[in-house]
């Protein structure tokens, strides 16, 4: 089998790892965050879980795509540059500012995470870097514009809304309280529809079987958790906004 029909099959399975996985979420909430609880196995803290897990897509991604044809390619270091930026805040970042690193996180869901991401960083960061055809005219080309600025208005969005849920409590509280301000005068899950719209500006400006996968994976693994947070959020206060949907305004 060459490589590119063996990135072929490893696509095709993503996406049906995505069917399997918005169908298994209607029925198990994941185990972290607000819906962590007891039965899966050892844990560990949400701050070193957090790490392991979203390291694969910063370094092996890197270290892919650094071995392939085009690292020095222009257009494929800009592919590169919005993984990256994303990635980066997300495993770094995010991890150093988010509250709430109190709460445990199984081993099960962080082994699962990794194990996921590193499928997804090779899928993506081998198209871009060598499967893929990418020349500089693909800069001027509407396809990568159109979703280089949808990436990056994704990303605004869900560093926005991350944001809003830090600054809701003070530092070493535990006490949850609804969200206020920006999107979340409009939906529970901002910060979930700003991931959904970046990994679709993803598949539109790398215009790829890849990075269509990851985006519908995206959705198939955060539209049913917005779901979850949204009738945890009605369940948990009286006086929830009652015309809020969980993540897509007006609509769901």
């Amino acid at each position: 089998m060459s490589e590119v029909e063996f990135h072929r099959v490893v696509v095709y399975g993503e996406l049906g790892l995505a069917a399997v996985t918005f169908a298994a979420l209607f029925f198990v909430t994941a185990p972290y965050g607000r819906h962590f609880r007891g039965g899966w196995g050892p844990s560990v803290s949400s701050r070193l879980g957090w790490l392991v897990m979203e390291s694969p897509p910063v370094f092996v991604f890197g270290a892919i795509f650094i071995a392939g044809d085009a690292a020095l390619k222009t257009a494929p270091l800009c592919l590169l540059g919005l993984w990256q930026l994303h990635y980066l805040h997300r495993t770094f970042v995010f991890r150093v500012r988010r509250r709430g690193d109190h709460r445990p996180m199984p081993i099960v869901v962080v082994a699962l995470g990794v194990v996921f991401n590193v499928i997804n960083a090779y899928v993506n960061a081998r198209w871009i870097s060598h499967l893929g055809q990418y020349s500089t005219s693909w800069l001027a080309d509407p396809r990568f514009i159109a979703g280089a600025v949808v990436f990056l208005v994704g990303f605004s969005i869900n560093v926005h809304a991350d944001g809003v849920l830090r600054e809701l409590r003070p530092a070493g509280s535990t006490e949850y309280r609804i969200p206020k301000g920006g999107l979340y005068q409009f939906v529970s899950c901002p910060n979930y529809l700003g991931e959904i719209v970046e990994w679709g500006g993803w598949a539109l400006a790398t215009w790829s079987l890849a990075g269509t996968s990851f985006a519908v994976y995206t959705a198939a693994n955060l539209l049913p958790r917005a779901l979850s947070h949204h009738a945890w959020y009605h369940d948990t206060f009286e006086d929830y906004p009652k015309a809020r949907r969980a993540v897509l305004p007006f609509v769901l």
